[in-house]
């Protein structure tokens, strides 16, 4: 074992997360969003966000168990301007006839000096890598309607080029139109399961 492994496994914690319930939770769309930011022009940022997605958290017994499964629908994608939106689910960019979802799944948990982090495998443009999310548990309650419901808030980074979506426009005196990293953005609220 390496001396990062051993560290890491020597700071693992149990998490502990009020109110906690173990069970099966459906995301709510109307009360969640997954949204992007990329550069643009180098100058500057363009937000957008995927309107159409679902998914899944099981959580066990042991919070360090639980799973989430998320699919989203790239057609969906939503920047505020139907031209780059189109031109976005074009062949160029996230070729939404090829490639109609995008999939995220989880291969484990970490608690790691008070921070939590999802590490999962996702599935863009035909390529699969693995991304981890760092993750914040927002609170378990009830939602006003008998039910209970939980948020999470998760933020993570992914290039691009590493998924084949590598078209570059290079500017006059240097850098590119659009940027090669992507930061992601997840506001999830999620409803437990009858």
């Amino acid at each position: 074992m390496s001396t990062t492994q051993q560290s890491a496994a020597t700071t693992q914690e149990q998490l502990t997360i009020d109110g906690y319930v173990a069970g099966r939770w459906v995301i709510d769309p109307v009360h969640s969003e997954v949204a992007f930011t990329v550069r643009h022009l180098m100058v500057s940022k363009v937000r957008g966000r995927f309107v159409r997605f679902a998914g899944d958290i099981v959580t066990a017994a042991n919070p360090l168990d639980s799973s989430v499964a998320v699919e989203i629908d790239m057609a969906s994608v939503d920047t505020a301007d139907a031209g780059r939106d189109e031109d976005l689910r074009s062949s160029a960019y996230l070729d939404v006839a090829q490639f109609p979802h995008m999939r995220y799944r989880s291969t484990g948990i970490r608690a790691v000096d008070g921070r939590v982090t999802v590490d999962g495998e996702l599935t863009l443009h035909g390529v699969t890598r693995p991304v981890s999310l760092d993750v914040d548990v927002n609170g378990i309650g009830e939602n006003g309607k008998g039910g209970t419901v939980a948020g999470f808030s998760a933020r993570t980074q992914i290039s691009r080029s590493d998924f084949g979506i590598d078209l570059r426009l290079p500017m006059t005196g240097g850098g590119v139109v659009v940027g090669d990293r992507i930061d992601i953005a997840l506001e999830i609220e999620a409803v437990l399961a009858a």
